[in-house]
């Protein structure tokens, strides 16, 4: 018997795409996405445009309240207070593990280079090789259970670092020389110290975007 396999839905494919413009900043923070406005640029029926907005605002990507508009979601300070905290937690950890065994994941110095190749200046393009980076170091754990909890935060992180790129908070070429700081502290074996050079490169994303809110 052959089994049968559905390709991309159009709801998932207009989905995916308004995620991609998300991440890019091309949608800022409290913009409004009608179902009106979704089915005119994407030439698509009304009742797609409400399910893939639905679909979105089930991943906590999009908000919407009963009989609202729906809208991208404004981060208050505490959310990212949160977001950054929690991902210092699980990468402190795989940090510790991986300097145990003077391990440098390939992936991350890739993604670092990718990082540095953007330019020096903030930008919104260094997000996607950024994200790379600090995935490829949970990754290279092989831990099937830590990448899928990490995975949950990866959307509301990827928001996260559109704003800090978006609101120009950060210049490109310090991210890749903070990375290189952790991959050096990985290859010499120093877990406290790798740690440390996470914890002063997640915590002074934080800071920025939290002052950033704060001042808005």
């Amino acid at each position: 018997m052959v089994r049968q396999v559905s390709v991309t839905s159009v709801v998932d494919a207009v989905g995916d795409d308004i995620r991609r413009r998300l991440f890019a900043g091309e949608l800022p923070p409290g913009s409004a996405l009608t179902e009106a406005v979704v089915s005119e640029d994407y030439a698509v029926s009304r009742s797609t445009a409400k399910a893939a907005i639905e679909k979105l605002s089930g991943e906590g990507l999009l908000e919407r309240g009963a009989h609202k508009t729906a809208r991208v979601p404004v981060l208050a300070a505490a959310d990212v207070r949160d977001i950054y905290r929690t991902r210092l937690r699980l990468e402190s950890e795989a940090l510790r593990e991986l300097a145990a065994d003077n391990r440098v994941p390939a992936g991350a110095v890739e993604a670092n280079a990718r990082v540095r190749a953007t330019g020096a200046a903030p930008s919104i393009e260094s997000v996607e090789p950024d994200m790379r980076f600090h995935a490829a170091l949970i990754e290279a754990l092989n831990s099937p259970r830590l990448q899928r909890m990490y995975g949950s935060l990866v959307d509301e992180v990827r928001l996260c670092m559109a704003q800090v790129q978006g609101r120009s908070l950060l210049a490109v070429d310090q991210i890749a020389d903070e990375h290189q700081q952790i991959l050096d502290h990985l290859a010499a074996g120093d877990a406290e110290a790798a740690v440390s050079s996470l914890h002063d490169h997640l915590m002074g994303a934080s800071n920025r975007l939290v002052a950033a809110i704060q001042s808005t």
